[in-house]
């Protein structure tokens, strides 16, 4: 069985009707034609899957940005505290920065708060 459902005797009508209508002098050179478009074809639709594959592989390898929360125009508010309290005679930890709005501890390269999303101060 042939693709698209073609069996034999309709291939055999196909080159008759292509003979009559073009002559059996150019009937190779169309031929050769067909058989040149196909190989170009199958050539760019290789091309543009290996190229698309690429740009998939690329895209998968490249590392992974955050993007930080819009900055919240007002405090969100809570009943509970958030905040965690350090003794008015020991100091915060460097390595921390403290929200401002509600006192969590966030890492000290933080630009936003991890908790309410607002700015933490420099």
């Amino acid at each position: 069985m042939l693709p698209f459902n073609i069996q034999p005797i309709h291939l055999i009508v196909i080159v008759v009707i292509a003979l009559l209508i073009f002559g059996p002098r150019r009937l190779p050179e169309i031929g050769r034609s067909i058989g040149k478009a196909i190989t170009e074809f199958r050539k760019g639709a290789r091309e543009m899957t290996e190229s698309f594959k690429e740009e998939m592989n690329a895209a998968s390898e490249a590392p992974k940005t955050t993007i930080a929360p819009p900055a919240v125009s007002q405090p969100p508010v809570s009943t509970a505290p958030q905040a965690t309290t350090f003794p008015s005679d020991q100091p915060a930890p460097a390595d921390k920065k403290f929200c401002i709005h509600c006192g969590t501890a966030n890492p000290i390269s933080a630009v936003y708060c991890n908790s309410c999303g607002n700015k933490v101060s420099e």
